[in-house]
């Protein structure tokens, strides 16, 4: 129920967090006062997905390591670029212009994975995506962040490194390391962190729109159009530089929805932290999380009845040959 109605859920709390002083205004905001402990949020969300990764997954990571190199290489080179192209052609002020580049340069989304599965696509090649892009998050993104806002805001690079390394790298490794060596950890957050995740990241998300609920009106449409700019063009980059590599179908689309989909949440965390000066930087990753979240899950469920109806035709569904072997191997 989370998973499958997660555009639902964060249309309903992002709508509460919005008109909450309308809707309860003796009552105090929870969306506003929760915004100091965001960052600790986000290693929660983090520390989860440790716990949840698994040994096949990183093997998968060394069996396919030239893959998951392009993959990740094609991701840090095309969003960031996106990101300062599109920011720049629509005049963003400095706040905005932060916030979409850091957009650009963080990594994947972690719900980029249930989504390739709903896409019928390569979900080991998601999940290695999403696990490389993550671990070397530290040394990449503080890199392209300094090099696109160059011209614009001082980024110290070594205090991004720092931040990444503290509120995701360091917990995700934690989970896994806790998890490998006590059984009963992981039994419980077998069951807790599938719901524990997704529930932060909405309630982060939120948290930025009843915190920035009077500057959403504020110069948003430049935003708004910038960020589908990298959403949408993401997807043909991902698409069709994995036909170009020669990828099978299934990873073409794994690699289009990685593209598509970056960790906004983490994107907010971040412009808290690096950026108090610019509050409005927080505005284009809470925006990207809604809006890539839709834009995803249309065209995953687009591919899905593709495969339906190619399955009902009685042709063969090349999209998982060779592919469900691999996922069923592991």
């Amino acid at each position: 129920m989370l998973e499958r109605y997660l555009i639902v859920w964060l249309t309903v709390l992002c709508g509460l967090a919005f008109f909450w002083p309308d809707l309860l205004p003796d009552v105090g905001d929870p969306f506003v006062a929760s915004k100091p402990v965001l960052p600790y949020l986000i290693s929660v969300t983090m520390f989860a997905v440790g716990c949840l990764m698994r040994r096949d997954e990183l093997r998968q990571v060394m069996r396919d390591w030239r893959s998951v190199l392009a993959g990740t290489i094609i991701q840090y080179t095309a969003t960031p670029l996106l990101a300062y192209t599109f920011g720049h052609l629509c005049g963003l002020d400095e706040a905005h212009l932060i916030g979409v580049m850091i957009v650009g340069c963080v990594p994947g989304a972690m719900a980029s994975n249930v989504l390739t599965m709903v896409a019928r696509g390569n979900v080991s090649y998601s999940v290695s995506l999403t696990t490389v892009s993550t671990i070397v998050s530290p040394v990449v993104v503080p890199l392209a962040m300094s090099i696109c806002l160059k011209t614009t805001t001082q980024v110290d690079v070594w205090d991004t490194a720092g931040e990444l390394l503290m509120i995701v790298v360091g917990p995700v490794l934690l989970g896994r390391v806790l998890c490998r060596f006590e059984p009963r950890l992981q039994t419980i957050m077998d069951r807790v962190a599938p719901i524990l995740a997704p529930v932060t990241i909405l309630w982060i998300i939120s948290s930025v729109v009843g915190a920035n609920r009077h500057r959403l009106g504020e110069g948003v449409w430049p935003v708004v159009v910038a960020l589908a700019g990298i959403n949408l063009v993401g997807y043909l980059v991902g698409y069709f530089s994995g036909a170009a590599l020669g990828f099978s179908e299934g990873v073409r689309r794994a690699l289009t929805i990685e593209l598509g989909m970056q960790n906004a949440g983490l994107g907010v965390a971040l412009a808290a932290k690096l950026f108090p000066d610019y509050p409005a930087a927080m505005v284009p990753p809470a925006l990207f999380t809604f809006g890539s979240m839709v834009t995803a899950t249309l065209l995953a469920q687009w591919w899905a009845r593709q495969a339906r109806r190619t399955k009902t035709n009685g042709t063969t569904d090349n999209t998982d040959t060779g592919e469900r072997a691999q996922l069923s191997d592991q």
